[in-house]
């Protein structure tokens, strides 16, 4: 195993990387731009670094920069996290030029798998039934359309080279045809580095299953089972679960075996995730390889007993898998919440600032996957996702009524959040009878307002008021180059303080 590994990554995705390390005995090293110097992932490692001003290509997709500071800091290993540059193959190269161990697939299969075309000719030619759409880049906005007529209205367009709901556009008439081109390449750049998309058939209100594999470098492959992630808004996931209320054991044998298959006609290795949309009639289609630790990796985690981080860096290091397929089983159910710092009353918009006071869920069966503490700026710079609320019971309903419970424990003061809204839709009739798709929350939740007792919320501030007063002055600490940093007793509370938090 490693003795030090960079996190090439911020917010809660760092944390709970740190976390990994920190049980396997890994000295853990951040890094952080100007706008993140009191994040919480800065005050939890071992080491953190600045790299940079705030725009992501300037820090966290700054492949130098990011490569000096692993190798100024004595580290062997570089864990890229998800989104920025967790499926950039040029990033993976240069890990290896630098004699830095990636953690992920290789540059060579990040180029087959992390490559959404790649990974479609790549499944197309190995028998695999794909979603119909381009094998090619879309060139100009004038040489589309006829692509588009082709596979018939709507269409989407997607980015070539990244996940997460980023550069996505649904077309339904050549109309609107430029105007996403353009929308989706510039959303794409700024996210991934690659403004490289592409023309694919939109299939309306299918399910989204997605498998969650793991590969040594030895030979072995095996899959940890489905998570569904229907719930999705302009095509980011906001609710997932496992298992999928959708799959019964033989639809779930066929498709994980469909999963491994993938993996092995890309050659892949480490973690990641073979993504299937799922029709009214059973039939599955390949979507897309996630070549990284997904977002919603805990669900799985919960209903297998597999750390899937740790086991990323044991591969990485080049253990053997510990198991076979034959030892994996899935145990009770999981649902996870995506907390997002947006208003869900205002269209979704992104909503920065201070958060004046945190209340977090505990309780048995609740996990909390977070990157943000009482008195943090939120910046405006980054995706906007705060925590992961993650609950598990023996069935279904155990599982979302325990979510239901921990949503209303949740309180964030200071910022909106998405907690009323998502509190809403594990409630809703379709949700609790498992009837979901990825049209839902167009079908249902058009429009939401949250229902807020008179008065409420001028309580709330003012109780959250009283709570900064009582705090008093903040305590602050100097960092390595002479600025103004959070002290562990800011970001984490003293009660971690001892452990060297």
């Amino acid at each position: 195993m490693f003795t030090k590994l960079l996190i090439a990554n911020r917010g809660e995705i760092a944390c709970r990387v740190i976390r990994a390390c920190r049980e396997l005995g890994v000295r853990a090293v951040a890094v952080y731009s100007e706008a993140d110097r009191a994040a919480l992932h800065v005050a939890r490692a071992d080491e953190a670094y600045c790299i940079g001003p705030a725009p992501p290509l300037e820090s966290y997709l700054n492949i130098d920069k990011l490569i000096e500071t692993a190798k100024q800091a004595g580290c062997e290993a570089v864990h890229p996290g998800y989104g920025f540059l967790a499926e950039n193959a040029a990033f993976a190269d240069a890990c290896a030029e630098a004699d830095l161990v990636f953690v992920g697939p290789s540059g060579d299969t990040l180029r087959l798998a992390g490559d959404k075309l790649g990974a479609r000719r790549t499944m197309a030619a190995a028998g695999i039934s794909i979603i119909p759409g381009m094998s090619a880049a879309a060139g100009d906005a004038e040489d589309v359309p006829a692509e588009a007529e082709k596979l018939g209205y709507p269409v989407i367009v997607k980015a070539a080279g990244g996940g997460g709901g980023k550069g996505m556009r649904i077309v339904r008439d050549e109309g609107e045809l430029a105007e996403c081109l353009e929308a989706a390449r510039r959303e794409a750049l700024g996210a991934f580095g690659d403004d490289t998309v592409y023309l694919e058939k939109y299939l309306e209100r299918p399910r989204h299953v997605e498998f969650q594999i793991l590969a040594d470098g030895h030979g072995n492959v095996v899959h940890l089972f489905e998570r569904e992630c229907s719930i999705q808004r302009r095509h980011q996931k906001i609710v997932e679960e496992s298992p999928s209320p959708a799959l019964d054991a033989k639809l779930r044998k066929k498709m994980g075996e469909a999963a491994i298959a993938v993996a092995r006609a890309v050659g892949y290795t480490n973690a990641g995730t073979i993504e299937f949309l799922l029709d009214e009639d059973k039939n599955f289609y390949f979507l897309e390889v996630n070549a990284r630790v997904q977002v919603e990796h805990p669900v799985t985690e919960i209903v297998t007993g597999v750390d899937i981080v740790k086991t990323q860096l044991a591969l990485a290091a080049g253990e053997k898998l510990p198991f076979a397929q034959k030892d994996l089983s899935q145990r009770g159910h999981a649902v996870e919440c995506r907390i997002y710092a947006e208003d869900p009353a205002a269209d979704f918009l992104p909503s920065a600032g201070k958060i004046l006071f945190l209340r977090e869920p505990r309780g048995p069966g609740v996990r909390l996957d977070g990157g943000i503490y009482a008195g943090y700026d939120v910046p405006v710079h980054y995706d906007p996702i705060l925590a992961k609320l993650i609950t598990w019971g023996s069935s279904r309903e155990e599982a979302r009524r325990r979510m239901a419970e921990a949503l209303r424990e949740y309180v964030i003061i200071g910022i909106g959040t998405t907690i009323p809204f998502l509190l809403d839709v594990i409630g809703h009739p379709a949700y609790v009878a498992g009837e979901t798709n990825t049209g839902f929350i167009a079908d249902y939740f058009d429009g939401w307002r949250e229902e807020v007792p008179e008065g409420l919320m001028e309580k709330a501030l003012a109780a959250a008021a009283v709570a900064e007063m009582a705090a008093g002055p903040a305590k602050v600490h100097v960092d390595a180059d002479g600025a103004a940093a959070p002290t562990p007793w800011q970001t984490v509370g003293p009660w971690e303080v001892g452990r060297g938090a």
